[in-house]
């Protein structure tokens, strides 16, 4: 019988820390050996090793997905895998690890004296790191990634300080002399961020769920991984060194494209800025709807104070929906060259009918044109200037602007009808299933990418008066922070004290639909408590689109629904957030185990 040590890590800390955990262990137990696992996952360390396990282990295993620092397993004959390996083929893991291994190095150590690149000296007054963070919404993740970064940079025995845009604007914005004495940029965004004042400086980028995951690792990779995004250079004279400078930009803004790709990150720019326009043009017709009753917006009303509202939020804040969906979806693909083309793109999208689908089409069209007329287009230095402000727009519009009109925007126009009309015409088990997938999707990352995938699919339903998958989203996504709240008080021998306290909160953020609040939860038990929300949510979205209920407002939780027509069949559809709480409720009473010791009524 051997003697094994393993640490397992994905970059969420969730599902894959632990499956990979479980598979080595069983396979473990089937050959003989004696397996001890340390898991790093969302709520910490867990079953951590000790010295003496380290010393007494014939092998070790380290098997993430993410950074780990092997330092404690310098000497030891140790193999590192992913964790879809250890989980496929745990028993080959186990084997090789016995047959193969190699003893460990020593890693680099994270102090700013070791890490390459890192300023030879800094102000002791300002933080050693400089951060941003932002999500699509501004609200929830990009301040509990802030959180994140800070405990983890405390944690390491590093002072940081984040700089956070979300929806009220940027706050504890980074001065020039915090960004000249940084060591490294951490940027923790699932939008795109502009980077042009952090030229020259060591940059690491991660997506904000890491950070609020587990801030210390993220931290701690950063230090070690972060890369200078362009050299530091000043203009010098003579023609060959101002050409130099041009070079070094350029490569800097290559390097900075390069570090944006994917078009979720691209469509989600997009969506962050068209929110504010949803939510308050939504608003106001509710309110004029409200005022005037549900003709408000007929010729009789006009002028008085409930038309008027209608008019401002319908005619005006929902008429740019598409054009800022579009034009920031460019923004974040070719920078500020690809605006005016996205945002023009969009107007067409919305003017020939091809709706929030042809913006999103007229807006990566538009990037991604402007990105290559940018790359192919070369005028010399002297006539550079020139290309941001009149020839990437002037040549991207125009050939933005063909396309739409005669390519893309017909056939889409057509495919939006076609599913408009169907969403119009769901009825029985068809919108039961559509609420099923839009409030599971609500649940099972809680804020994250399928989550806003579901939410940004209603929202730009909106515009084009499809108004009961809103409904269905905005149940679906009150239920997980509810449910939590109610199990707490309900099953108080499942939850801690502090979890008991937390749910207080959490029953606030619930009702302000506010689905983050029930990330802290799902973290520390997420293969019990996931799946109890996403029941629950499931079941508040198909009711909600069996009756039929429609939202005509995209956010606010219960604080809307008493806006006479903000929400139609209303007494059933609040029924249906009670029945998603109390089926998610009743289900992480049957799936969480309860405390080891009992705790205080």
């Amino acid at each position: 019988m051997s003697k094994i040590v393993a640490v397992t890590a994905c970059p969420t800390g969730i599902a894959h820390t632990i499956m990979a955990a479980e598979a080595l262990q069983q396979a473990a137990e089937r050959a003989g050996h004696s397996l001890k696992v340390e898991t790093q996952g969302a709520a910490g360390s867990r079953n951590s090793l000790s010295a003496a396990d380290i010393a007494a282990a014939d092998a070790v295993i380290i098997a993430a997905n993410t950074a780990i620092n092997t330092d404690r397993f310098a000497g030891k004959k140790l193999l590192q895998v992913g964790t879809e390996t250890a989980i496929r083929d745990a028993q080959a893991v186990l084997s090789q690890a016995l047959a193969e291994a190699r003893p460990a190095a020593s890693s680099a150590s994270l102090t700013k004296t070791s890490v390459a690149g890192a300023a030879p000296a800094r102000g002791p007054s300002l933080p050693q790191i400089v951060a941003i963070t932002s999500c699509p919404t501004g609200i929830a993740h990009t301040f509990m990634a802030a959180e994140g970064l800070e405990t983890g940079a405390k944690a390491n025995a590093l002072t940081i300080k984040v700089e956070t845009q979300g929806s009220v604007g940027t706050q504890n914005t980074l001065t020039e002399a915090d960004v000249a004495n940084a060591e490294i940029v951490l940027i923790a965004a699932d939008t795109n961020v502009d980077m042009s004042r952090f030229a020259g400086k060591r940059i690491y980028e991660t997506h904000t769920k890491a950070a609020i995951k587990d801030g210390a690792l993220v931290v701690r990779t950063a230090m070690a991984e972060a890369k200078v995004a362009a050299p530091a250079s000043t203009a010098a004279s003579t023609t060959a060194s101002d050409e130099a400078y041009t070079d070094q930009v350029k490569a800097a803004k290559t390097q900075q494209s390069a570090n944006r790709t994917g078009a979720y990150k691209h469509l989600m720019t997009g969506v962050s800025f068209m929110i504010p326009f949803v939510v308050a043009g939504g608003l106001l017709i509710a309110l004029g709807f409200a005022l005037g009753g549900i003709y408000v917006y007929e010729d009789a009303n006009k002028g008085t104070l409930g038309w008027t509202l209608f008019t401002i939020g319908a005619k005006s804040g929902f008429a740019l929906i598409v054009p800022i969906l579009a034009g920031f979806i460019a923004h974040s693909i070719a920078d500020r060259p690809g605006l005016a083309p996205g945002m023009i793109g969009g107007m067409i999208a919305a003017s020939t009918g091809a709706g929030f689908i042809g913006g999103i089409a007229a807006g990566f069209l538009a990037g991604y044109t402007v990105k290559f007329l940018n790359e192919k287009i070369q005028l010399g230095r002297n006539l550079d200037g020139l290309k941001p402000v009149l020839i990437l727009p002037l040549l991207g519009t125009t050939i933005v602007g063909l396309l739409m009109y005669y390519v893309v925007g017909e056939p889409v126009s057509i495919l939006l009808a076609a599913i408009t009309g169907w969403l119009k015409g769901l009825q029985g088990t068809n919108a039961v299933f559509l609420g099923l997938l839009l409030g599971s999707m609500m649940a099972f990352d809680m804020g994250g990418p399928v989550n806003k995938a579901a939410y940004a699919f209603a929202t730009g339903l909106i515009a084009s008066e499809v108004f009961a998958p809103m409904a269905a989203v905005m149940a679906a996504g009150m239920t997980p922070p509810l449910a939590l709240a109610l199990a707490t008080v309900i099953f108080k021998n499942r939850f801690t004290a502090d979890e008991r306290q937390a749910g207080k909160a959490t029953a606030v953020l619930g009702i302000s639909f506010i689905t983050e609040g029930a990330i802290p939860f799902a973290a520390k038990d997420p293969l019990r408590v996931i799946p109890a929300l996403m029941l629950g949510s499931a079941l508040a979205g198909a009711l909600s689109m069996l009756v039929g209920a429609e939202l005509r407002v995209p956010h606010g939780g219960v604080f809307v629904l008493p806006i006479p027509n903000a929400v139609t069949h209303l007494g059933v559809y609040l029924l249906a957030i009670v029945a998603g709480t109390l089926v998610s409720a009743l289900a992480l009473g049957a799936l969480k185990r309860p405390l080891a010791t009992p705790v205080a009524s």
